[in-house]
């Protein structure tokens, strides 16, 4: 079952750039009864790995856009290190379950929401772009590293938001710029270093089941794989309101599982 998911989850994070924190977190906590800090830390390894694998399908393909993915390091790690510290300092909050639910709970419907008018969003920001270029332009490298923070915190807390999250922020900052295959390799690449760093975080504090982690990457790695070569062929928009649509519905489970 452990392998079965984990091609599952490389599968879509290849497909579309989503899905290992989104689905493998949740997946772990309400499938297969693991603990709420070795889900988190164990996830977070396996999604910089699968990623990794990803990553070096679309380097081939000249894909990833490094200035964007530097200006997102710049807040991401940064804003991993902060989380990481305050895990560290009041392990507490880390280790109630109810509350890291409803932390999950809430990635994931923000997380849907962002997925589902990522269209209008795109719009917003093309229209900017094309109005007031230079404007835009001044504000895009503030509101990259800006997003790098919010996506450095959330991902460390609860290992969801690097992919789905990332992807809505860098098509309303990004419109014209990156293509929706760039947006994907861009959006991986990004979540490699940043999900490895808080996973070595959380190993470092005994977060890590390193059996369940062999496991979910035997699957995984064949999935990413597969993934990412069919990425530019498969109707990219359908399969993300597809996937924003199940991570609502895990959204509200976990919701209504905390009442």
């Amino acid at each position: 079952m452990l392998i079965l998911a984990g091609f599952l989850t490389g599968l879509l994070v290849g497909l579309t750039g989503v899905g290992g924190g989104a689905l493998m977190t949740p997946m772990l906590l309400l499938l297969f009864g693991v603990a709420p800090t070795t889900a988190v830390g164990t996830d977070l390894l396996f999604a910089a790995i699968t990623k990794f694998m990803a990553s070096r399908v679309h380097h081939v393909h000249d894909l990833i856009d490094w200035q964007v993915v530097k200006r997102l390091w710049c807040g991401s790690l940064p804003g991993a290190s902060l989380c990481l510290l305050a895990i560290y300092k009041f392990p507490t909050i880390a280790d109630g379950y109810g509350f890291l639910k409803m932390a999950i709970a809430g990635a994931l419907i923000l997380m849907s929401f962002g997925m589902i008018f990522q269209k209008q969003l795109h719009g917003i920001g093309e229209h900017l772009r094309r109005t007031q270029a230079e404007q835009f332009k001044k504000k895009q490298g503030p509101l990259t590293i800006a997003a790098g923070v919010l996506l450095g915190v959330l991902v460390t807390l609860t290992s969801i938001g690097a992919g789905a999250l990332g992807a809505v922020l860098l098509v309303y900052l990004y419109p014209i710029r990156l293509t929706p295959p760039r947006l994907i390799a861009t959006d991986i690449v990004h979540a490699i270093p940043l999900a490895l760093f808080a996973g070595l975080g959380h190993l470092a504090m005994g977060h890590v089941d390193f059996s369940m982690l062999l496991y979910l990457l035997i699957g995984s790695i064949p999935g990413v794989i597969l993934g990412a070569h069919f990425s530019v062929r498969l109707p990219y928009q359908l399969l993300r309101i597809i996937l924003a649509i199940v991570l609502l519905f895990v959204g509200l489970k976990f919701i209504a599982t905390s009442a």
